[in-house]
């Protein structure tokens, strides 16, 4: 057909037409945890902004089941049927199976077999990395219309102890998909994606086990012993890194199409902790109706965070057509990550 845009010269961008999450029914208040460990609301709120999050049920709930959900959810939306996608992309650093990948069950839930999957492993940055992936392939022709999630259950690997509460009271389950397609509008689109990474970094932030690089089997008596199964963090230098990188990515991705902070309709950032977002906000000089948060809601539900946060942004009204969104994520590896958006 010699009048088909994507088979002539016409450029191909690549646009959002459809949001979506899920989070379990299990709510979990910061009271609740008291059962665990020695903590309050305020010690919670003061230090993170969180007041519940969700809780995965065992039996009910999967991390590709969750992924579904929300796909499902944004597809309905975008008015595209499960048969017309092309290629899956799939963040979670807490897949149902140490391997195969959550996206090859989630693609069979959605009975989608035989189309491309790419599991995405790149923590907070996840979903984001992914959007740029499926960015890149659309634009380049191969595919048309990509499903891109993030998705997470992370209750069950908490050390939910007064030893483990500076991690345990701040991460969620919740997962969050986005419909990305090909388009020739020129406007109304994704503009640029911006990814970084630092591996020197790599023990701040980490579950070490169970890994390969181990003598003998990579879990053992010894390795349950050594508690490595937890998460370790580097709180105070994980803080000191996101707020210098928030920056950087975000204007990296206002200087690369022109703008600066005072253009942006609404900015995304991932879910981390409050003080973060809100750091970042006071230096960036925007008001506080142009950053969205959800923390409070859901906690940091790590490759789902910006997904479900634009998601909801997106219900309530806070995009319409014609806004300058940017998304922003700082995470494990480090890695950090943006995307700037015309919506």
């Amino acid at each position: 057909m010699p009048n088909d845009p994507f088979i002539n010269m016409t450029p191909i961008y690549s646009k959002i037409t459809g949001l979506g999450f899920y989070v379990p029914d299990n709510i979990v208040m910061n009271d609740d945890l008291k059962q665990y460990m020695d903590t309050s609301d305020s010690w919670i709120q003061d230090r993170t902004g969180i007041k519940q999050r969700r809780y995965f049920t065992f039996g009910k709930d999967t991390n590709a089941s969750m992924g579904a959900a929300a796909s499902r959810n944004a597809l309905d939306r975008a008015g595209v049927a499960p048969a017309n996608v092309d290629l899956i992309v799939y963040a979670t650093i807490t897949p149902d199976y140490y391997f195969p990948g959550s996206a090859f069950l989630m693609q069979r839930e959605l009975g989608l077999e035989g189309i491309a999957v790419i599991d995405v492993r790149q923590q907070c940055s996840g979903f984001v990395y992914a959007l740029s992936i499926a960015d890149q392939f659309i634009k380049g022709g191969m595919y048309k219309t990509v499903l891109v999630v993030g998705s997470e259950i992370q209750s069950s690997l908490l050390n939910k102890s007064t030893e483990g509460r500076n991690v345990a009271v701040i991460f969620g389950d919740g997962a969050g998909a986005a419909v990305v397609q090909a388009t020739t509008d020129p406007e109304h689109r994704i503009l640029s994606t911006h990814l970084h990474a630092d591996g020197r970094h790599a023990e701040d932030l980490m579950v070490k086990d169970p890994g390969s690089s181990r003598d003998g089997r990579w879990l053992t008596e010894a390795t349950l012993a050594a508690g490595d199964y937890n998460v370790s963090m580097n709180g105070n230098a994980v803080f000191k890194h996101a707020v210098v990188r928030f920056m950087e990515v975000i204007n990296e991705a206002l200087d690369a199409n022109g703008y600066t902070a005072n253009d942006l309709d609404l900015l995304v950032p991932h879910q981390a902790n409050i003080r973060i977002s809100e750091y970042v906000r006071q230096q960036m000089n925007l008001p506080a109706e142009k950053v969205f948060n959800n923390i409070q809601k859901y906690g940091n539900t790590t490759a789902a965070s910006i997904p479900i946060a634009l998601t909801e942004a997106h219900e309530e009204g806070h995009i319409q057509p014609g806004n300058l969104i940017c998304l922003a994520a700082f995470g494990s590896g480090f890695t950090w990550a943006s995307a700037l958006i015309r919506w």
